[in-house]
C-alpha cells in the first residue's frame, strides 16, 4: 500500500486498482475508508483508480490535529497526492460527501483540473442544502418494499435528531437504487470513522459565494451524475450543481441510488468512461444518451457512419481516418452498443430513433449516411420515413428485411461480458424472422442517391442486395471482393466504390 506525507507531515495511504491513465477518487461517507468505491464497476478497466484513504481513514494515519479533518483543509490533502504522483493535471472524481472537496479543490487550483466527476455529489460548499423533505421524497420511491416502515421510521428519526447506530442502519437501505445481497454487501463493508465526520463539516460553515464564483472559471470538463432515486443530492439538485460549471454535463443513471456504480456497474462505466475519453462525445436523442468519435476537421462536409450488430464505432477506425481527410467524420454507437445507454429495448425502429437524433442533435441534415448491416437497416428506415434529411446513402451488406427462410433459431447467450447488450440479439432476430412488410414496400420513397455495396463472400444473399438497390430510384448495387464485413475485410475496394459514388 503506497503512502505520502500529507502538508502537515500526517501519512496518507491510497491504493492502486486497474490500468491506464490516473484517476483520483475521493471516498465520502464522510470519512468512510476507500474501500467501499472497489473498482468503481468495472471504471478500473479503463482507467488506474488512485483511491484515497482520507486522513484517519482506512490506511491512513491519525492527524495530531482534528480541525484538520476539516473538508476545506483536506483539499490541501488532494494538492499533496497530485504532487507525489508527479501529475501536472489531474483527473479528479468525488463521491457523496467528497463532491465538496472536490469542488473546493476545482475552485481553488482549477489550473491543475484536467477534468472533474461528481457522483452524487454532496453540495453544501456551494450553498446548496440537502432538505429534509428531498429525503422523504426519494424515500418514497421504495414505498413498495416490505422494509419500508421500517426504514421511513428510522430516517423520521434520523431526521429528528436522533441519529443512532440502529437508525442509521435501518435507514441504509433507502440510499440503494435495490436493496439485495450485493448493496447488503457493499452497506456493510466500511462505515465511516464517526470522530472524523463529525469535524468534516466546518463549524462555521462554508462560504459559498466565493467557491461559486471561481467554479463558473472552471474551464476543465465536469461531469456531474445523480442516481435517480437519490436524495441527497435529488437529480434536481444535482442539477443545480452542475450549472455552476461551464462546461459541465449533467446525467441520471435510471433505478440507481446513492451507489450508482452497485445498482448498475455497466450503465455507470460507459457513462464516465464515455466522459472520461477525450476521443469520445455524447448526445441526448429520445432520453437516450448516445456515445459517439469524430475525425477530420469540423468544416468538411459531413458523414456518418453507422455501425452493425454487436459492433460500434470502433469498428469504422481504419476508414474513418482515411474518409477524414476530406470529411469531418462522425461514427456513432448504437443504444445498447459499446459507451451508449444500454436501455433494454431494442428494434430495427428503435436504431432509426436513434440515427434520426443523431444527426438532429449535431445539426447533420444533408450529411452522407454509411449504415453497415444493422446500422444500414436503419438508416434505410430513416431515408423512407424523412425523405430529404440524409444527404447519400450509403448501405453496406444490409438486411433487405425479406424473411429469413429458414428463420434463425433461438439464439443463446455466450460465456462472459459482452460489448453489447444481449437482448439486441433476439429482438432483431425476431424482426429478422419476420419483418414489417411496409419497410422494403416503401423503398421506392427513399430519394436520397443510394449505393448499396455487398460482400461477395458474405453470408448474405447478394442477389437480395441487388433487388433492394433497384427499388430504390436510382440505387446501384456494387459487389466487392469480401465477407460481410466489407469496409474492414477489403477497405480499400471499399474506398474506392465509396469515390466512384462521389465521396472520399
Amino acid at each position: 500500500m503506497p503512502t505520502l506525507s500529507a502538508y502537515d507531515g500526517c501519512e496518507l495511504a491510497y491504493h492502486l486498482v486497474g490500468e491506464g491513465e490516473p484517476l483520483i477518487c475521493l471516498p465520502g461517507g464522510p470519512m468512510r475508508a476507500s474501500a467501499y468505491l472497489g473498482a468503481l464497476g468495472g471504471l478500473s478497466r479503463v482507467r488506474r483508480l488512485v483511491l484515497l484513504d482520507l486522513r484517519g481513514t482506512g490506511g491512513s494515519a491519525l492527524p495530531e490535529d482534528p480541525s484538520s479533518y476539516r473538508c476545506d483543509r483536506l483539499v490541501d490533502d488532494i494538492e499533496a497526492l497530485r504532487t507525489h504522483l508527479g501529475l501536472e493535471r489531474i483527473d479528479l472524481l468525488g463521491h457523496s460527501a467528497a463532491g465538496n472537496p472536490a469542488a473546493l479543490y476545482a475552485a481553488i487550483h482549477p489550473q491543475r483540473l484536467r477534468s472533474l466527476t461528481l457522483v452524487a455529489p454532496g453540495t453544501r460548499a456551494v450553498g446548496l442544502p440537502v432538505t429534509d423533505q428531498d429525503l422523504r421524497d426519494a424515500a418514497t420511491a421504495h414505498a413498495h418494499e416490505p422494509w419500508y416502515p421500517d426504514a421511513r421510521a428510522a430516517l423520521e428519526e434520523i431526521l429528528a435528531g436522533r441519529a443512532t447506530a440502529k437508525a442509521r442502519s435501518a435507514c441504509t437501505p433507502l440510499t440503494y437504487g435495490r436493496w439485495d445481497a450485493k448493496a447488503q454487501a457493499h452497506a456493510a463493508a466500511t462505515q465511516p470513522a464517526e470522530d472524523a465526520a463529525a469535524l468534516f463539516y466546518p463549524s462555521e460553515g462554508f462560504d459559498p459565494a466565493p467557491t461559486v464564483a471561481a467554479l463558473r472559471e472552471v474551464t476543465a470538463p465536469v461531469l456531474v451524475l445523480a442516481g435517480e432515486y437519490d436524495g441527497g443530492p435529488t437529480p434536481d439538485l444535482a442539477a443545480r450543481l452542475a450549472a455552476l460549471f461551464p462546461h459541465a454535463e449533467f446525467a441520471v443513471q435510471r433505478g440507481a441510488g446513492h451507489y450508482p456504480w452497485i445498482d448498475d456497474p455497466g450503465a455507470f462505466t460507459r457513462t464516465v468512461a464515455t466522459f472520461l475519453d477525450p476521443e469520445v462525445s455524447s448526445v441526448r436523442a429520445g432520453g437516450v444518451r448516445l456515445a459517439y468519435r469524430t475525425w477530420g476537421d469540423p468544416a468538411a462536409p459531413p458523414v456518418v457512419l453507422a455501425h452493425g450488430r454487436c459492433g460500434d464505432s470502433r469498428d469504422w477506425t481504419g476508414v474513418a481516418e482515411r474518409l477524414a481527410a476530406r470529411h469531418r467524420v462522425y461514427a456513432l454507437d448504437f443504444r445498447g452498443h459499446g459507451l451508449s445507454d444500454w436501455p433494454g429495448r431494442y428494434s430495427f425502429e428503435l436504431f432509426r430513433d436513434d440515427l434520426h437524433g443523431f444527426l438532429e442533435a449535431r445539426n447533420l441534415a444533408g450529411a452522407t449516411v454509411i449504415g453497415h448491416s444493422m446500422g444500414g437497416a436503419a438508416a434505410l428506415l430513416l431515408a423512407e420515413q424523412q425523405p430529404g434529411l440524409i444527404g447519400s446513402l450509403v448501405i453496406e451488406e444490409a438486411p433487405p428485411l425479406l424473411p429469413l427462410d429458414p428463420p434463425r433459431p433461438r439464439a443463446r447467450r455466450p460465456e462472459g461480458p459482452l460489448g453489447y447488450d444481449w437482448p439486441v440479439i433476439p429482438a432483431i432476430d425476431a424482426q429478422l424472422n419476420e419483418p414489417d412488410p411496409a419497410a422494403r414496400e416503401r423503398l421506392g420513397e427513399i430519394t436520397a442517391p443510394t449505393l448499396v455495396v455487398g460482400g461477395t463472400r458474405s453470408h448474405v444473399d447478394q442477389r437480395q442486395l441487388a433487388w433492394l438497390a433497384e427499388q430504390i430510384p436510382g440505387g446501384r448495387y456494387v459487389p466487392v471482393d469480401a465477407s460481410h464485413l466489407v469496409h474492414t475485410d477489403n477497405p480499400d475496394a471499399f474506398l474506392t466504390a465509396l469515390h466512384t459514388f462521389g465521396i472520399g
